[in-house]
């Protein structure tokens, strides 16, 4: 575990509990919203969660789904909350640049505010190609700031307690995940919320 993950883990740990009470889990309500409205999800598909936190996105999901269900996150407190919110899915404790799933095993990823949060999105894209199945879809529900204040803000966000280390642009998402098998769907930006919305590629696609 690295430096990041570790400012993460202890972050959430201490917040697990009543997270959605705490300005963070206030934040990210907006983001869960967009994600809900944003998500296509057949019957029965599997869908995982990354950096899944107390479980809320997937329990919302849920509402209106029928899938099958899955998390992960750095923070064990913020796991045993998922656990508990969401008993017949299945959470695991991990980073998220090894995934705890089979190759072509998920056919929905989401991703809600907390792509900041990862050390290394080149492994976490590589990992994202290798476990979503053709076709599948990945949401990333991130954090949007203008390039002025991505500017301002990025020397110094790598000091954050709460583990954050980058903020993106919407391109530099989309061009991450098309060098990685992907191609984007849609790009949505409310305020400070940018959904980028990619498919990952038939391997036909990507021999072409």
């Amino acid at each position: 575990m690295n430096e990041f993950e570790q400012r993460s883990r202890n972050s959430y740990d201490k917040k697990a509990e009543k997270y959605d009470l705490t300005l963070d889990g206030k934040f990210t309500v907006k983001f869960k919203e967009i994600m809900c409205d944003s998500v296509n999800i057949n019957e029965n598909d599997a869908v995982a969660d990354i950096a899944c936190g107390n479980g809320r996105l997937l329990y919302n999901l849920a509402k209106k789904n029928s899938f099958l269900g899955y998390g992960i996150d750095i923070s064990e407190k913020m796991v045993d909350e998922a656990r508990k919110r969401n008993p017949d899915m299945k959470f695991y404790v991990s980073g998220c640049d090894d995934l705890p799933f089979k190759k072509d095993e998920i056919g929905v990823m989401t991703v809600c505010a907390a792509f900041h949060h990862f050390p290394n999105v080149q492994e976490f894209a590589k990992e994202a190609a290798r476990v979503i199945k053709e076709d599948g879809m990945l949401y990333i529900a991130e954090v949007y700031l203008p390039a002025i204040l991505r500017v301002i803000c990025n020397p110094f966000v790598r000091f954050s307690r709460a583990g954050d280390v980058k903020f993106y642009s919407p391109g530099e998402i989309v061009s991450l995940f098309e060098n990685n098998g992907f191609v984007v769907k849609d790009v949505i930006i409310k305020g400070k919320v940018q959904m980028v919305i990619l498919q990952r590629k038939q391997s036909k696609q990507i021999r072409e």
